[in-house]
């Protein structure tokens, strides 16, 4: 006889419905970016994006660092390049089966493996280096973008410049308009 106990393994959840896994819609002054998360590879950092998501906290910030062939940034500072007050910070949960794809978005994180609190990356490319295992820790990654990476590769594309000590700043502010959940029911598209 086989009991169940009701629970659901991370492959059994990676090989469910993808509907199923919460979807976040960012209006960005360059388009509309839907991103499905993925609490069955990264729960606690799933949690943590939600958790700013539904606070409105992103709703007005920017994307403060943008590298072409590389990734776009988002997710700390507002249009002036203020810095915003954060939570504490998620343990990283990088894996070494999910990584840093063209399209994934990951947590942004100082040295301290362990450090990330609200700021999050898209990448442009397949950046593997930054991967668990290549060169360390790894960043975690968290979703992945389903529709509006036209809008991504927009972002990474602005002319950018010094300022306020940071590099690689967008020169017109791409702001974040509004980042909400999707519902299951809701259309996704803009």
């Amino acid at each position: 006889m086989i009991l169940t106990t009701g629970l659901v393994t991370g492959v059994q959840a990676a090989t469910s419905d993808q509907n199923s896994f919460p979807q976040v819609r960012l209006d960005t002054t360059e388009g509309v970016v839907t991103i499905r998360l993925r609490p069955d590879v990264a729960p606690k950092t799933v949690a943590n994006f939600l958790e700013y998501v539904k606070a409105g906290y992103y709703d007005g910030t920017v994307f403060h660092r943008v590298i072409p062939s590389f990734m776009v940034q988002g997710g700390g500072f507002t249009a002036d390049l203020s810095r915003k007050t954060t939570r504490a910070p998620v343990p990283n949960e990088a894996s070494e089966t999910f990584g840093n794809v063209r399209g994934s978005v990951a947590m942004a994180r100082t040295n301290d493996p362990d450090s990330a609190t609200s700021q999050f990356f898209i990448n442009l490319v397949d950046n593997h280096f930054l991967d668990k295992g290549v060169r360390g820790a790894g960043y975690t990654v968290f979703g992945t973008v389903t529709d509006g990476m036209g809008a991504v590769d927009a972002i990474g594309n602005v002319p950018t410049e010094r300022q306020s000590g940071m590099a690689d700043v967008p020169e017109t502010p791409v702001v974040i308009r509004s980042a909400t959940v999707i519902e299951p029911d809701q259309d996704t598209k803009p």
